[in-house]
This record gives structure tokens, C-alpha cells and sequence, in this order.
């Protein structure tokens, strides 16, 4: 499971990455160009998107990667992740792959069979 949760979570960070590129890059020409009629559209919360653009794709990635030491912390970042990219972009053709890998990764870790060592930090 922690196998799995490290490649979902990976691959929903990669492609997370594509859409928060996207999204950033929206906020950024329209703040740019201005929002013209019937065209382009500024949206709500534009600090969000920016945030979450950038947030949400870096902690799939980070849980993904950390999947096989320590399932339980991956499994938390992971679910962050697909519910971040969830508000901020909704659910559609472009993000249901991120969201649907983040959370199913985010679930793997979680139930991952047998608990973390305890190691030391230093």
C-alpha cells in the first residue's frame, strides 16, 4: 500500500502541476490584461488559486515521497492536497485525475498496514 500511495501521490502531484500552472497563469494575464467582456474573467479569490497552485502539487509530491518511511504523515498531506485542489479548482475534466490519485493515495497511506517505526530525527 505504501508502494501504491508513493506512486499515485507522485503522479498527482505531476499532473497537479499542469493545472496549478494553468490556473496561476489565468490570475496572472488577467491581472495583466484586464478581464474582458464575454472573454476573460477574473476569478473570485485569486490569491487562493495562486496559493493553491503552488501548495497543493508540492504537498502530493512531498506525501508521495515520503509514502514509504512514513505512511501516516503522506496519508494527511496527501488528503490536504486533493482537498485543496478540490476548493480551489472544483472537480472536472482537467482535475479529477489529481484529486481522484491524491485522495485514493492519501486513503492508502493511511490504512497502510503496519505502523511507522519510530526513528529518531537527528
Amino acid at each position: 500500500m505504501r508502494n501504491a500511495a508513493m506512486i499515485l501521490g507522485v503522479i498527482a502531484g505531476l499532473i497537479g502541476m499542469i493545472v496549478g500552472f494553468f490556473g496561476y497563469a489565468k490570475v496572472a494575464v488577467i491581472d495583466h490584461v484586464g478581464e474582458i467582456d464575454g472573454v476573460l474573467r477574473q476569478v473570485d479569490n485569486p490569491d487562493l488559486i495562486q496559493a493553491v497552485s503552488i501548495i497543493a502539487p508540492l504537498l502530493a509530491i512531498a506525501g508521495g515521497a515520503m509514502a514509504p518511511a512514513r505512511a501516516l504523515v503522506a496519508g494527511i498531506l496527501l488528503l490536504i492536497s486533493a482537498a485543496a485542489m478540490y476548493y480551489a479548482f472544483g472537480f472536472g475534466v482537467f482535475t479529477m485525475f489529481p484529486i481522484a490519485f491524491a485522495g485514493v493515495a492519501g486513503v492508502l497511506g493511511l490504512a497502510a498496514g503496519k505502523p511507522d517505526q519510530p526513528k529518531a530525527h537527528f
